[in-house]
């Protein structure tokens, strides 16, 4: 049986019922990142929920984990797991769950059976929770910490980039991977933006082409994290800069199967 990871939300921004921000669930149990289209789920699909593996700390990819946990802790029987590197759980527990933004779930409702708990990751170490599958964080340049993630079923592999710049480390791991079928990877600005891109640490059409000039291997190359507004501008730049690689939009609601 195939592996089936649903786009939940893959904007830049928000504005509309087609524009979620950032997370795919990974089959029923395991969520990457947890933007706004987190809370298009049911509140049975929520509590299915075991496992959440976070690129990094900013709102658009967290925002989800604390209405969820508040929504679902009671229903489940263990913490919900939230999984990052350590520079990103410190930056969680000291601006969100801090009680003063959001109750630290972690002590409650008691410290011996909280609804979350965190655990650490490793770039490049492999993660095997159960689900049929492996995570590997993969190294990622941001303005705060941050990783990409691949995630590999035995019969096919998916890397996802999360948020990141012009990032050379990545691509001698992404080209041994010998399954890989599908590469997500962002482009959060246009050209005329590309100073922008450059300070936010984020790419453009531009840098994008310059970064698929690094792969070695063949796959399908969905582009995401465009900004609200932009997406027609940025995409027909896409195709001017990068239009060989054939580069596809990803979309809500899709489904991919590795």
């Amino acid at each position: 049986m195939s592996l089936r990871i649903r786009i939940l939300g893959c904007s830049g921004g928000i504005g509309g019922r087609h524009l979620r921000t950032t997370s795919l669930l990974v089959g029923r149990s395991v969520l990457l990142d947890a933007g706004t289209g987190v809370g298009d789920l049911s509140l049975p699909e929520l509590a299915a929920i075991d496992h959440i593996f976070v690129t990094h700390s900013h709102l658009d990819h967290v925002c989800s984990i604390p209405l969820m946990v508040d929504s679902v802790g009671q229903m489940r029987n263990s913490p919900l797991v939230v999984h990052a590197i350590p520079a990103t759980i410190e930056i969680l527990r000291n601006h969100l769950f801090n009680w003063a933004v959001w109750p630290d779930f972690t002590q409650i409702p008691s410290p011996g059976r909280p609804y979350l708990r965190f655990e650490p990751l490793r770039v490049g170490d492999h993660y095997d929770v159960g689900a049929g599958f492996t995570v590997t964080p993969l190294p990622a340049i941001h303005v705060v910490p941050a990783v990409g993630f691949h995630i590999d079923s035995g019969s096919g592999s998916l890397v996802f980039t999360g948020d990141t710049f012009s990032n050379d480390a990545l691509w001698p791991i992404v080209n041994k991977i010998e399954n890989l079928r599908h590469l997500l990877i962002e482009c959060a600005f246009n050209n005329r933006e590309r100073e922008l891109a450059v300070i936010s640490k984020h790419l453009c059409p531009t840098l994008l082409a310059e970064e698929l000039a690094k792969l070695e291997r063949s796959a399908e190359i969905h582009v995401t994290h465009l900004k609200p507004g932009e997406i027609e501008l940025t995409m027909q730049e896409i195709e001017d800069c990068a239009g060989h690689f054939n580069v596809k939009l990803l979309q809500n609601g899709q489904t991919l199967e590795l």
